[in-house]
Order: structure tokens, then sequence, then C-alpha cells
């Protein structure tokens, strides 16, 4: 799935549904997919386990300074109406471009709940309350790949923040680097976080520096200009 922008602090980071480019559909053999698999606990978990990413259901809450945060995998039908509500936000829609019925949000739910595990949507739990959307996914199984020079087990983040009241107050930022961190404690063979903002877009730019990103490149994608962000693992005590 290809993403139009990011856009943390006021809300966003976005998807394109009518670019070329789909993650999910860049179909993986058996074969290929236990090679890519993780080959901790997570990844053997079972056929339910998404083991191309692992599962943040079972990542540990974490304290920031925004209060406890946790990542909950999407149950649709306990979620979808929320994630709808957010995505008709036109702060939101106009990256997303998932606004309009719930069925339009479902399906893009569907894709990746019903595919190889590339993807996982999860919802942003602070001090008990869901206030974001989160896709943790494989970078490089993703068409980001061939725009940048991919290594082995990137993983990838799009953030949307849902309430007003949790925009440009530094959440994004918080919360970035919180997630980044359960990327890298609960899969030991990704080297990098990586995300890919608009050139545009400042204030996710900001947000993702100050989350211990550092700007890696310039890079041109189907409707986009972006800003290729990377969190390193080595350099993550120092950031």
């Amino acid at each position: 799935m290809h993403r139009a922008d990011a856009h943390t602090e006021t809300g966003v980071v976005p998807h394109d549904t009518t670019g070329t480019e789909d993650t999910l559909e860049l179909r993986l053999t058996e074969e290929f997919l236990a090679l890519l698999g993780d080959a901790h606990p997570e990844a053997a978990a079972g056929a339910d386990a998404p083991a191309l990413v692992g599962d943040p259901g079972t990542w540990s809450p974490v304290t920031t300074a925004a209060g406890a945060f946790r990542l909950v995998p999407v149950n649709p039908a306990r979620d979808l109406a929320m994630i709808s509500h957010w995505m008709n936000d036109p702060a939101v829609a106009t990256f997303w471009e998932l606004a309009g019925p719930e069925s339009v949000t479902a399906a893009h739910l569907r894709r990746q709940l019903v595919g190889d595990g590339r993807s996982v949507p999860c919802l942003g739990v602070l001090g008990g309350t869901p206030m974001s959307y989160w896709e943790i996914y494989r970078a490089d199984l993703d068409p980001l790949a061939r725009h940048y020079p991919v290594r082995p087990h990137d993983t990838g983040i799009h953030l949307l923040i849902g309430g007003v009241g949790n925009r440009g107050r530094g959440v994004g930022t918080v919360l970035l680097r919180a997630v980044a961190d359960l990327v890298l404690d609960h899969r030991p063979l990704c080297g990098r976080v990586v995300a890919e903002p608009d050139l545009r877009n400042t204030p996710s730019m900001s947000a993702f520096l100050s989350a211990g990103f550092r700007f890696c490149a310039e890079v041109d994608l189907p409707d986009k200009r972006a800003a290729l962000m990377v969190r390193d693992r080595a350099h993550r005590e120092h950031l």
C-alpha cells in the first residue's frame, strides 16, 4: 500500500488507494514467506499470528511522557465506526483518501487482515483511550522498497492521530518514538524503522526528527516527493 504523505502532528500519515503499487497485491509463495519470517516465538505462534511483522497485540505497554500507551490490533466489529469517523475528518481525508461510508474503511482494513501479515493495522491506546490508528508494515515487502536501498526486515510505520485534542502538542513525536522502540524491541531482525512523509509536510518531518529518525534521502514516489526517514537500531540510544 502506497502512502501519499505523513502528517503526525496534525493527525495523519497518509494513504493512497488509487495508486498502481499495492503492497497486498504483491503475492508471495509460502516458501518465500517462510524465508522472510522472523523465526522467533511470535512468528511461530500459530496460523493466526502475523508472521511477517509479529503480533503487536503481545507487545508490552510502555510508559511515555503522554501516558501509558499500547498497540491493539484492529477488530473491525469493534473499531470500524471509530476509524471510519477519523477517516472522514477533512484533515485526515486529504491524505488517506478513505473518506466515505464505513464500507470504504472496511475494505481497506480487510485487505490487511486477510493478507499474509506483512501489514498489521492497530489502534493506539493512550491512557486507556483509543486515539490513533497505526499500520506496522514490512517496508522491504512494500512497493516503497523499489525506491530506496532497502534492507531485509526494514519495518515501516504509518500513523493517524484521531482526536483533534491530541494534535499539535508533541504527542505524535512521543508516540512515534515509542512505537519505533516497540518495533526494534520485538522484531530482533529489524535493523531500521522507516517512514516516507511528504516533503511539503514540515510538521510531520519535524515530528519524525524529534522522535529520533534521521532524514536519509528524497525519494520520488508515484504521487509525491517524499522524505525517507530512518531510525536505526544502532543509533537508537543516541537520538
